[in-house]
């Protein structure tokens, strides 16, 4: 991939998961929209981040002029994940896809590693096969009944002098550090910390939403995810919670969310990181 691929991957992506979002839409589901403008242009400025950051990682498929598959991954220190994968719908199933997946794996090596899964059915397959556990997924959807907030969580604002201290709980808890992905986060959501030395954790807050969390202990994660809820404002959303992190289950409930069901945490040569909420771009 080069920069000037970013708008037509932005195209093939937006496409891509606007057709897997209505196949895979449930009955009681509103009808998915297709990506706004400002949502387009996010995608592309925090792609192109991880371009700059690890651009051997980021990988298209091209028909001519045309973007028809995408894989964008990433390596930090020990660990490797994947940002984001698609192929066009009517060009799936012809080994575009697994050619993009081999060349993201080739960049991993033998790291570890670590993505966030649609229920495609070709797609699971072919992690599965490729050696990644698939760890189901559930969310969290409604508004946050406020008389349910508790009080006095003993949190604190973030800065950059806590990236070092969260680098070495992200190594704890997943085996490698966020490194560059903290500068990033930082400047673009609200980040919330707990300093306490034998309680340390962190959440990242962007529109009311957790959008990625990490913490020594659960009631520290709990407290965590009680401030994002408190930040929020109408609907929100609670999303990549795996069957190790129900606690952000029972944070859900008693805040008066309901609980569904979505995809997968696919995960290889590694735990099923907890108490994490991860990010679906950052992991």
């Amino acid at each position: 991939m080069r920069e000037e691929d970013l708008p037509g991957a932005e195209s093939a992506s937006a496409v891509t998961f606007l057709d897997g979002d209505r196949r895979t839409r449930r009955v009681s589901d509103p009808e998915p929209e297709p990506r706004s403008a400002e949502a387009s242009k996010l995608w592309i400025e925090r792609m192109r981040f991880l371009l700059t950051t690890d651009p051997g990682g980021c990988w298209i498929a091209a028909a001519g002029d045309e973007v028809v598959g995408f894989a964008i991954s990433q390596n930090r220190e020990r660990f490797w994940y994947l940002a984001t994968y698609g192929v066009l719908p009517d060009r799936q199933g012809t080994g575009i896809g697994k050619r993009l997946i081999d060349a993201t794996l080739a960049h991993a090596g033998d790291r570890p590693g670590m993505f966030s899964s649609t229920v495609h059915p070709g797609a699971t397959r072919r992690y599965r096969v490729a050696g990644f556990t698939l760890y189901p997924q559930m969310r969290m959807v409604g508004t946050v009944d406020r008389a349910t907030l508790p009080s006095g969580t003993g949190l604190v604002e973030g800065a950059s002098g806590d990236l070092d201290w969260m680098d070495a709980l992200d190594r704890d808890l997943r085996g490698a550090g966020h490194g560059p992905d903290h500068g990033y986060l930082l400047e673009n959501a609200r980040l919330v910390v707990s300093r306490q030395s034998d309680r340390p954790g962190y959440v990242y807050i962007d529109g009311g939403r957790a959008v990625l969390l990490a913490a020594a202990h659960v009631e520290t994660a709990q407290a965590l995810l009680w401030e994002a809820l408190a930040s929020s404002r109408g609907n929100t959303l609670v999303n990549c919670i795996t069957t190790a992190n129900h606690w952000a289950v029972d944070v859900g409930l008693a805040a008066r969310l309901d609980i569904g069901q979505e995809g997968y945490l696919a995960v290889r040569g590694m735990a099923d990181p907890a108490p994490y909420l991860a990010s679906g771009h950052f992991l």
